[in-house]
């Protein structure tokens, strides 16, 4: 296997990836759905809309705090909105074919968004439903508090350390360090360089991986 070995001497058992942002770009419907909602009561867009990322929607209205607000009844309908705007959902550059390396044990998704919302991208996107998909209505607390990884690798039946959490954004992250896995940013959609400690690529382009027996390695691609 040519190219650097991103995580030397690791074989993971299974790839556990975010979604929005992380195998798909849904940020352009996401900011006008969430721009609308934070004008509607007030906020200063430009300053809330960085921190809707990553999270579920019911954990981020609630932790406005405002007054009068049902948290639940507001991230239905916003949920009800996204589901309405497809505009500019599209796969990250390569993950398509990625994930088609990889066998169908040895990965999910798990994201904030709900289940209908996540199958509807996933097919506006053209991405893979996976053998396991967690979602924000398999938890009570959903990220930046590691449950859904946790929950990810029991159910895939493996050691939550043996995993690989891959994200981009600082809730998912976070998410993925508590939980004990080892992680992997994706940058496709950042607009500014994210200070990590973790390994990030651009794109899926950028990464090759090797089937190791149980496990998966993962190489930074050589250069062309």
């Amino acid at each position: 296997m040519s190219g650097t070995d991103l995580f030397p001497g690791a074989s993971f058992a299974a790839l556990l990836f975010d979604m929005d942002g992380t195998l798909l770009s849904s940020i352009e419907a996401a900011e006008r759905i969430w721009s609308r909602w934070a004008a509607r009561h007030g906020l200063d867009v430009e300053t809330f809309l960085p921190t809707i990322h990553g999270k579920r929607a019911v954990e981020t209205i609630a932790e406005l705090g405002l007054p009068g607000v049902d948290a639940v009844r507001e991230a239905h309908e916003l949920t009800l909105a996204e589901m309405d705007d497809m505009g500019g959902i599209r796969a990250i550059d390569g993950a398509v074919d990625f994930l088609a390396g990889l066998p169908g044990h040895r990965w999910a998704i798990v994201t904030s968004a709900p289940r209908p919302l996540a199958l509807r991208r996933l097919a506006a996107a053209g991405v893979p439903v996976p053998e396991l998909l967690i979602t924000a209505d398999d938890v009570v607390n959903g990220k930046p508090q590691p449950d859904c990884y946790l929950l990810a690798a029991s159910r895939l039946g493996v050691d939550i350390a043996a995993c690989l959490v891959v994200e981009d954004a600082p809730a998912g992250i976070a998410a993925g360090e508590a939980s004990g896995a080892r992680v992997l940013v994706v940058a496709a959609t950042h607009r500014e360089e994210m200070a990590t400690p973790h390994p990030v690529i651009g794109t899926y382009a950028e990464l090759v991986v090797a089937l190791d027996g149980d496990g998966v390695r993962v190489h930074r691609a050589p250069a062309a």
